[in-house]
C-alpha cells in the first residue's frame, strides 16, 4: 500500500477509506493532493479486496476546493497533469460503490468529487457551495455533468450560476445528499452504511454499479439486453446460491465473490 503526504488511505474488511488530510487548511487542494488522490483512487479501484470506497476529510472540512492561499502565495507547486482531472470519472465509474462522507466545507472541486460518488451523506454542520464563479473560473471536476443528474437541470444551473453557501438540511431537501446526521454521530452512522455495503455480494453490487453507469448513455432496449445478461450471470453465481441458502436457513450469507 502506498504512502501519501496529503491523503490517508486505509483498507479494512473489504472497505477502503480515503481521507483528504490537510486539516489545517480544511483539506484545500494542492497539486500534490491532486496527484495523490488520483493515485489513491486508482489503487482502490483495482484492489480486488475492496468492495466499497469512502471519501472523506480530516478535521473540520471535507474539501473546500483549491487552497487559494497556497496557489496565490508564490509557493512552488509540483506540475499538474491532465489525467488527474479524471478523478471524477474514476469515482463515478469504478466497479465499486463510492460514498462521500461530507463532514464539513464542500466546495469547488471537492463539490464535484462528492457529486461523483454514488452516495452522499452529510454531517449537520456541513456547508456546500459550487464556488467556481466566485473566483471567475468556469469550473472543473464535471459538476455540470453530474449535478443535473442528481438534483435536476434547473436547480443545478442555479447553484452554479448563482453560487452561495447552503447547509446540510438544504442539501438533503434538494436531494444532493441521501441523509444528514448529527455531527456527534456522523462518523458512526456513515461507517454503519459503508459496512453494510462492504458485506454485500461483491459480484452483484459491482454489476449493479455498472448498470447505473451504462444506463446513462444507452437506449432503454440496449440497456435491458445488457441488464438481462448480467442478471442471468449473477443469478447463476455461487454467491446467489449462498444468499438463497442463507435466507432459508435464517442466517447471514458468506459471500466469496464468485
Amino acid at each position: 500500500m502506498s504512502e501519501y503526504q496529503t491523503i490517508l488511505y486505509e483498507v479494512s474488511s473489504s472497505r477502503a477509506t480515503i481521507t483528504l488530510n490537510r486539516p489545517d487548511h480544511l483539506n484545500g487542494i494542492t497539486n500534490t493532493m491532486m496527484r495523490e488522490l488520483y493515485e489513491c483512487v486508482n489503487e482502490a479501484a483495482f484492489d480486488e479486496n475492496v468492495r466499497v470506497v469512502q471519501l472523506t476529510g480530516a478535521g473540520r472540512g471535507f474539501c473546500p476546493g483549491a487552497d487559494l492561499k497556497a496557489y496565490s502565495s508564490g509557493e512552488k507547486q509540483e506540475p499538474n497533469r491532465k489525467e488527474y482531472f479524471s478523478i471524477t470519472s474514476m469515482l463515478h465509474e469504478m466497479p465499486k460503490v463510492t460514498v462521500a462522507a461530507i463532514n464539513g466545507a464542500c466546495a469547488g472541486a471537492g463539490f464535484g468529487w462528492a457529486c461523483a460518488c454514488d452516495l452522499r451523506y452529510a454531517s449537520a454542520g456541513a456547508i456546500f457551495n459550487s464556488a467556481f464563479l466566485g473566483v471567475a473560473i468556469s469550473g472543473d471536476m464535471a459538476g455540470p455533468w453530474l449535478l443535473p443528474r442528481i438534483i435536476g437541470a434547473t436547480k443545478a444551473r442555479e447553484l452554479f450560476f448563482l453560487p452561495g453557501k447552503f447547509g446540510a438540511d438544504e442539501a438533503e431537501r434538494i436531494g444532493l445528499v441521501a441523509k444528514t446526521f448529527p455531527d456527534e454521530s456522523f462518523r458512526e452512522e456513515v461507517d454503519a452504511i459503508v459496512d453494510r455495503l462492504a458485506k454485500s455480494a461483491p459480484l452483484a453490487i459491482g454489476e449493479m454499479k455498472k448498470n447505473f453507469v451504462n444506463a446513462e448513455n444507452m437506449t432503454l432496449s440496449d440497456y435491458i439486453e445488457l441488464e438481462t445478461e448480467r442478471h442471468s450471470r449473477t443469478g447463476a453465481s455461487e454467491d446467489s446460491r449462498e444468499a438463497f441458502r442463507a435466507f432459508v436457513e435464517k442466517r447471514e450469507p458468506k459471500f466469496q465473490g464468485r
